[in-house]
Order: C-alpha cells, then sequence, then structure tokens
C-alpha cells in the first residue's frame, strides 16, 4: 500500500481496512487479519496496526474476542457508509461545485459523465 502525507498512516490503514468491508471482503462477524498479520501485509511497523485497529475499535468497526483475533461487528458496513456519506456531503461536494462554479461546467456535462461511468 502507498501511504500519503495528508494523514497519519494507521487513519489510512483504518480506511483500507474500512474499504475492504465495504467491498464484501470482510463480512459481519469474519476474523479480519492479525495487527501483526496487518503490519507485514502493509509494510508497517506493529505499532501502527496497534493503533490503526485500536481507532476501528473505539469506532465499534471491529472486536476483539480474546486469544481468537478481531472480528468485524454487525452492522459496521452501514455505519461505515452511513459515515463516509456524510463525509462526503460535507467535505467533498461543497469543493466539487465550487469547482465546477469557477470552470463553467454545467449539471448537465456532470449528469453525462455520470451516466458513462455509473453504469
Amino acid at each position: 500500500m502507498t501511504f500519503t502525507n495528508d494523514k497519519p498512516i494507521y487513519l489510512q490503514m483504518a480506511d483500507r481496512l474500512c474499504d475492504e468491508i465495504l467491498a464484501g471482503k470482510y463480512q459481519d462477524d469474519d476474523r479480519i487479519p492479525s495487527v501483526r498479520e496487518y503490519a507485514v501485509l502493509l509494510e508497517v511497523n506493529a505499532n501502527t496496526a496497534v493503533k490503526a485497529f485500536d481507532e476501528l475499535s473505539r469506532a465499534n468497526i471491529i472486536y476483539n474476542k480474546r486469544g481468537l483475533g478481531y472480528f468485524v461487528t454487525k452492522g459496521a458496513k452501514k455505519q461505515i457508509l452511513k459515515e463516509r456519506k456524510q463525509q462526503f456531503m460535507k467535505e467533498r461536494l461543497p469543493e466539487f461545485f465550487r469547482q465546477m462554479k469557477l470552470l463553467d461546467i454545467k449539471k448537465e456535462e456532470v449528469c453525462n459523465l455520470f451516466n458513462q461511468f455509473y453504469v
């Protein structure tokens, strides 16, 4: 995984795991890779992976079964979708609309492109 400088690595790792849940790689109550496995997979320090898992645990996306590992919380996908939609609507769309206005891009142009890509 290639990390960016705009966000701490542990948050990017947490986002990746959420992406995997959204994509259906992990379902409710599925076991996810261990902290060490995930750290090795993403080539990061195990402490960074611990921070990512702690973040997801606090957000109630994953839970720990002592001695067995981490699992996806029931309803995690729905929760992630809800939070990501709110974040997208609040943070990204306003800038998108601002750029449309600055560049004189018409709604119809965006709708046409949307229809091409979202079929």
